[in-house]
């Protein structure tokens, strides 16, 4: 049996460095539409190069692909959401849950404080039911649509949501990552959460600061006839009413009872097909132009038909019909396809062993608090941009840091926060990774143009680093077992 050697340096330069720069000159010549096959060829053929390396270095083949199927297979429960979805963002669209949460953010919502106030109301749900995803594939959507209504910058709105989603998530109880760094340090998950707050509170509060600015400094088109028209146009092709907003209650609802994702979105795509044939019916029957079927038939087919490849509008407004007509199951494939890209090359990576090389590197720099915090943060974000999966940014960095910090005389709870820090909140950042492809989709904003806005993603990390240097809220092992042992 051939002994299996250990990554080079050589190793880690060519399958990271030609990744790198073929995802660089996928941005370069195809922009925002990257995602639409781009990413996944680089990403593919960066798969191939490090399969070759893990050969060179004396794995199987049989071996390789195991394991490429097994991350694959870790990835399912994000592309059952990911349809999930498609299909639940055509069907609000028909029941009219999207065009009502239009109209009444039209109605109520003023451009100077929107950008702010959908931070604070995704940051306040995904609290309450601890997932940014679910967040933004319901109130994100209809928040975004409210905002092309406005003539407001898709790309901020799309970033004020996924602050808000990421920062309620993060310090929510209920939410999956906030479980899963204390499971991996060994700490309790309010013990955890308690000390997310030094790092998670101010990066958020200057999330909103920041948003305020730019709403009071923007200069927004006055409304005046598109508004009128925008309101009368809903009106007349949609039944608009609190009622329509049933589905996002039940999957809130769901969601904060700790019911499994798709489950939840499920049941809104029930209640949104239940809403659409009893308060939509003029929209619905108009969904099949099949004259020579029944009209339970061609009911049927009609949403079959959302279902699967989504909602088109007809409304006579141009801007309009391209912000209604979306949705479907098919509208994810891209996203879907880069997800198992994705995924592919991080399994190549990690069974090349050339994940492990670069940590080991990266372990040897760190030589003070602040050095390994930033390290950890780093190592993070790494993890998301080669292996794509924020489970794996946070267990793989765990586990590679763990014994580090106890050695250094390091509470585990600093290695949880740096974990949530550095990979829970800089997933959506990364395009090919499962939760940038995911916000890029449901959203319907490039990953790239919404990342600049990410204010609270982008700022919580070096605030961390931060705290690491100055030494501030570094809870020592020392102390805390000394507390302990008095509490005992």
């Amino acid at each position: 049996m051939s002994t299996v050697k250990e990554a080079s340096v050589a190793d880690v330069t060519l399958t990271v460095g030609v990744t790198v720069v073929l995802l660089a000159f996928s941005v370069i010549l195809f922009g925002s539409d990257s995602s639409s096959g781009a990413n996944q060829i680089a990403l593919v053929i960066g798969a191939a190069l490090a399969a070759m390396v893990a050969i060179k270095n004396g794995q199987s083949w049989k071996v390789i692909e195991e394991t490429i199927v097994s991350g694959i297979s870790t990835s399912l429960p994000a592309i059952m959401i990911l349809f999930s979805v498609g299909s639940l963002i055509g069907v609000w669209m028909l029941s009219g849950t999207v065009p009502t949460m239009i109209y009444y953010g039209l109605l109520l919502l003023d451009p100077s404080f929107f950008y702010p106030a959908c931070c604070l109301l995704c940051a306040i749900t995904a609290l309450s039911i601890g997932s940014s995803w679910t967040v933004a594939g319901t109130l994100g959507v209809g928040l975004v649509a409210v905002a092309a209504g406005m003539e407001l910058s898709l790309p901020i709105t799309a970033g004020a949501i996924i602050c808000g989603a990421y920062f309620g998530d993060k310090m929510s109880p209920l939410s999956d990552t906030t479980n899963l760094a204390p499971a991996v340090t060994g700490i309790d998950i309010f013990t955890h959460i308690r000390h997310m707050t030094w790092t998670t509170a101010p990066s958020f509060l200057a999330a909103l600061v920041i948003f305020s600015l730019i709403g009071i400094f923007q200069s927004t088109p006055p409304a005046g006839d598109s508004l009128a028209e925008t309101l009368a146009l809903l009106e007349e092709n949609f039944s608009i009413g609190i009622i329509m907003l049933l589905p996002i209650a039940v999957v809130v609802f769901m969601a904060s009872r700790k019911m499994p994702a798709v489950a939840s979105i499920l049941m809104g795509i029930f209640t949104g097909v239940v809403i659409a044939l009893i308060f939509q019916r003029p929209v619905v029957a108009a969904l099949s132009s099949d004259r020579e079927l029944t009209v339970v038939a061609a009911t049927v087919k009609g949403i079959w038909v959302v279902l699967f490849d989504g909602y088109t509008a007809s409304t006579g407004n141009e801007n309009l019909d391209s912000l209604l007509s979306r949705g479907g199951m098919s509208s994810m494939l891209n996203t879907v396809w880069l997800v198992i890209a994705a995924m592919s090359f991080g399994s190549a990576m990690e069974k090349a062993g050339v994940l492990n090389r670069m940590l080991k590197g990266l372990l040897a720099l760190s030589t003070s608090v602040g050095g390994l915090i930033t390290t950890t943060l780093a190592t993070c974000f790494g993890v998301n941009v080669l292996a794509a999966d924020q489970y794996m940014s946070i267990v793989v960095t765990g586990r590679m840091f763990k014994d580090t910090y106890a050695e250094r005389g390091l509470h585990a709870k600093n290695l949880a926060r740096a974990l949530e820090d550095g990979g829970t909140i800089t997933s959506p950042l990364v395009p090919w990774n499962t939760c940038g492809a995911y916000m890029s989709a449901a959203l319907g904003v490039p990953t790239l143009a919404y990342l600049p806005f990410c204010f609270f993603n982008l700022i919580n990390p070096f605030v961390s680093a931060a705290y690491g240097f100055a030494n501030f809220k570094i809870e020592p092992l020392e102390s805390t077992e000394e507390i302990q042992a008095e509490a005992a």
